[in-house]
């Protein structure tokens, strides 16, 4: 069994005292209602003299007469995703109001993310070209290809940020928060982590368990999965995910992967044909850069629209403009969102930094190419649609320039206030097992099930489930064990 995550000693080590100790200087963002900060912290935990990071933070003052909680710290997972746009484009503005009157609304961008001094890896147009790479070669010659793109995007985040890279893991980013608690104020780390925002929430309690306060861990991570079985239930949720969708699709007179009674093992049979025709013969996609939809980015496309059932009636749209019109304008886009590029080109450094942060988090799952032709049968298993694309993809870590520096691992936080680790049955990145097994590694966890589809559930359409939050936000009662919402 994997050994649990040790305990950090109750009492702050002398070296970081004056980490503890500074004072944030608040100015204003440029966004109204917000403020901003840069806190420091030691690049290196173990050498505190060795260099600072600095971290981007940004709050939002409680809004409210009642009596003030504190800080709220959010994180919307990744990871690599921006907590300042979150704070300042979501939970700032749209967490409920009766939250936001008691709490200040807090977020830092993790090391190496966004404004905190980022990973840089690819420019632009070296992005566009790897976001294309085949993910599913058909010979020697396109996994050769494949391998060498890996290759030429780990080199170039070792060039660029060399000093950065060997310090931008979970167990560190978690340290960053406990700074970041001290500096704010407040004897106890309240939080809601979303995603990947799960397992950083949940290291923070495994290492400082009597830090804790009123923590919300939606969309959960299991921190005792090497990486080869990560990706590959993720891969699985996928399938899930797009199952639910083939249901729903055949459902619209506008599905253009088949019609009412066409099964799910149907519908991606006709999509997996579409991804095989693009493979061969990519079709205009109205690009000023001139790329057109290829197989990847299409992939890429169809993935990001299983986050959110939301957008499946896009998804259903932009297929049917690709698959019936050879225009790929529609899927393009939602290709470019999930890799957060802008009409100029610019990509954020949101996979740069993802990469950076599981390579090091994890050993790799697969040590080269060889490994993943062997995985291949288990991953079609696991999703016929997706799973060729998903453990290739997965090769990435295999060329990293550092090595990584966690393990798999329990998380048991003994002695934590209570935690509520909040699963979706019908999510596709981080499958409902993955909470079922962190509630039950917690030792105070209370588990919140959302009997739904997409990422996450708080905020996202069940009354149920954000009443149950939000009652434990704000008067420290956790929902009842076994609470399940639709």
């Amino acid at each position: 069994m994997e050994a649990a995550l040790a305990e950090l000693p109750r009492a702050t080590p002398s070296a970081l005292a004056p980490y503890y100790a500074q004072r944030l200087r608040w100015r204003d963002c440029g966004v109204p209602g917000f403020q901003c900060a840069t806190m420091r912290a030691p690049l290196d935990y173990d050498k505190p003299g060795a260099g600072d990071v600095r971290l981007a933070v940004a709050r939002k003052k409680a809004t409210g007469k009642g009596k003030p909680l504190g800080s709220l710290l959010v994180n919307p997972g990744g990871p690599g995703g921006s907590a300042v746009d979150y704070l300042q484009q979501y939970a700032g503005v749209g967490y409920p109001a009766r939250v936001r009157a008691r709490y200040d609304m807090v977020a830092m961008d993790p090391r190496g993310v966004a404004r905190s001094e980022p990973v840089e890896c690819l420019d632009g147009r070296q992005m566009d070209a790897y976001t294309q790479t085949d993910t599913t070669p058909d010979d020697a010659r396109e996994r050769n290809a494949l391998v060498t793109a890996d290759r030429k995007f780990a080199e170039s985040c070792g060039a660029h940020s060399a000093r950065l890279l060997r310090h931008v893991s979970t167990v560190e980013a978690a340290r960053d928060m406990d700074i970041l608690r001290a500096v704010l104020g407040d004897r106890k780390l309240n939080y809601v982590g979303a995603s990947y925002g799960t397992f950083l929430g949940a290291t923070y309690a495994g290492l400082f368990p009597g830090r804790v306060g009123r923590m919300v861990l939606d969309g959960a991570m299991d921190p005792s999965l090497d990486a080869r079985r990560l990706n590959l239930d993720q891969t699985a949720g996928f399938e899930t995910a797009f199952r639910a969708f083939a249901k729903d699709c055949v459902r619209h007179s506008d599905c253009p992967l088949g019609g009412k009674g066409a099964s799910p093992a149907q519908v991606g049979d006709r999509l997996r044909a579409f991804f095989r025709a693009l493979d061969a013969h990519p079709i205009p996609a109205g690009d000023t850069h001139g790329r057109k939809l290829g197989e990847a980015l299409a992939t890429t496309a169809v993935i990001a629209s299983m986050y959110d059932e939301g957008s499946w009636a896009q998804l259903r749209t932009a297929l049917a403009s690709a698959m019936k019109d050879k225009d790929g304008a529609g899927l393009l886009a939602l290709s470019d969102s999930y890799y957060e590029r802008d009409a100029d080109g610019r990509y954020s450094n949101l996979m740069m930094a993802n990469a950076a942060v599981n390579c090091l988090d994890l050993p790799p799952a697969f040590a080269g190419p060889e490994d993943v032709e062997k995985a291949l049968p288990a991953f079609e298993k696991a999703s016929p649609v997706f799973g060729p694309g998903l453990a290739w993809a997965t090769l990435n870590c295999a060329y990293w320039p550092v090595r990584a520096t966690g393990e798999p691992h329990r998380i048991e936080a003994k002695g934590a206030a209570p935690i509520v680790v909040v699963g979706t049955v019908r999510d596709p990145a981080t499958p409902y097992r993955w909470a079922r097994s962190l509630a039950a590694q917690l030792s105070s966890a209370r588990l919140l099930t959302y009997d739904g589809d997409g990422h996450t559930a708080y905020g996202r359409g069940s009354a149920c489930i954000d009443t149950a939050i939000d009652t434990y936000l704000l008067r420290g009662t956790p929902p009842p064990p076994g609470k399940r919402c639709s």
